[in-house]
């Protein structure tokens, strides 16, 4: 068989030489991809010899074009001749093997990558994260910074962070303090949470600092706080009314007892006076002892008098009878209880005011049915106005009652004295 020395002026020889340079660049590719991870040593240590052999098998083989012609060159080395006399398929079999060793050195290095937790997939890793990441040694300088940090330092500081000191300097100038952390918006309308800490790694001390994107948050937030100033003001608002309710209740409360004593210490003068003009039709111990409840009730030393028990309208009509006034009721009066008691303050109001202003003794009372409700007429034989009632007292009391029950109540004073109360059916 021809030797490789045999060979070397014609193509096979170059094509060797060729397949020999593709091998060095495989073999030294793989010594790379293996020397970055070093728990696996023993690939490194057989990639690194193989590149060295196939070093020296590229440059004996590279050397060998300088000598074709060379007539000393069997003095030059006793090995040379004997690599040159080698048969040239000694070769091909050599970068064979050789491109074999390489295959599996690149599947190893895959199934490694594959199997195993390596220095490139965490930094790849770490830099696909949405939040930002920055390691930094104790005087500023960063040791570690992922994507989504560089683009926010660049953003903030117009740089990639090297000195995070700076970074934070911008922070606190800038940002809203959130109990030690830093919330910054960025021009992007983006909300930004910076925080820091300190981490220790092989017994050193380094300075950790994180971003995390809080704009959906920040936005709810913001919303929630607006939200809480607007119940803030609901909540004053309906104190203020609750207490205008209360004011309005004690008022509402105390012109009920007002108009409640009104009513009694009316009847009371009013059944004096009935005494005094007419003694023989008046009964006057029921006179004394009304007058000595009221004066009592007046002094503080009693509560006011208790109404009679029975129907309200009836009492009415005995007060009324009880001054003088005698009651002609003329229809059913209404069944339900609010228009039942607002008939009975009626006939005590106008049975009051016929004694006092129109000299009157008796009131007329009339019910009638309508398609829309009930309406009450009450009227006197006294003598008619002179003019315009002027509400008041009594009377004013009265209306409101009747407004506050969805009723409506009409003063006429031409060409004689009325009163008509409306309320409709429920």
């Amino acid at each position: 068989m021809s030797s490789y020395f045999s060979i070397l002026d014609t193509t096979g020889a170059l094509l060797l030489l060729i397949a020999a340079l593709i091998l060095l660049m495989g073999q030294t590719l793989v010594l790379m991809l293996f020397l970055p991870e070093k728990q696996n040593w023993r690939h490194t240590a057989a990639a690194g010899l193989h590149l060295l052999i196939g070093f020296l098998v590229f440059v004996n083989m590279l050397d060998s074009y300088g000598i074709v012609n060379d007539d000393s060159f069997p003095r030059r080395s006793i090995i040379y001749p004997f690599l040159f006399f080698l048969p040239w398929l000694f070769y091909v079999m050599a970068e064979v093997l050789s491109a074999g060793i390489l295959t599996f050195q690149l599947l190893a290095y895959t199934r490694y990558r594959k199997n195993t937790v390596t220095s490139g997939a965490i930094r790849q890793t770490v830099d696909l994260l949405p939040e930002g990441i920055c390691i930094s040694a104790p005087d500023g300088t960063v040791r570690l910074s992922n994507l989504t940090m560089d683009a926010l330092c660049r953003e903030l500081t117009g740089e990639r962070p090297a000195d995070v000191h700076r970074l934070w300097a911008r922070l606190e100038a800038d940002g809203e303090d959130q109990s030690g952390k830093r919330l910054i918006r960025t021009s992007r309308g983006e909300v930004w949470l910076f925080s820091k800490g300190a981490i220790t790694v092989d017994g050193k001390a380094y300075d950790r600092t994180s971003a995390v994107n809080v704009t959906e948050r920040y936005h709810i937030t913001e919303e929630l706080r607006k939200k809480n100033v607007h119940l803030k003001e609901i909540q004053r608002r309906m104190k203020e009314a609750a207490q205008l309710s209360s004011e309005m209740f004690v008022k509402q409360e105390a012109a009920a007892a007002r108009a409640a004593l009104h009513n009694e210490l009316g009847q009371v003068l009013l059944m004096g006076r009935r005494y005094i003009e007419h003694p023989e039709s008046t009964d006057a111990a029921t006179v004394a002892l009304m007058t000595r409840q009221m004066n009592r009730f007046l002094l503080g030393e009693s509560e006011a008098p208790e109404p009679d028990a029975g129907d309200e309208i009836s009492r009415a009509v005995d007060m009324a009878g009880s001054i003088g006034v005698s009651v002609d009721m003329m229809g059913e009066p209404p069944a339900q209880d609010v228009p039942r008691s607002i008939l009975a303050a009626a006939i005590r109001e106008c049975a009051a005011n016929a004694v006092k202003h129109a000299g009157g003794d008796r009131i007329f009372v009339q019910v009638v049915k309508t398609a829309a409700g009930t309406e009450l007429t009450v009227a006197n034989n006294g003598r008619p106005p002179k003019g315009p009632i002027a509400e008041s007292g009594g009377l004013l009391s009265l209306r409101r009652r009747v407004e506050a029950a969805g009723g409506r109540m009409l003063v006429q004073s031409a060409p004689a004295f009325s009163l008509t109360l409306s309320f409709a059916d429920q």
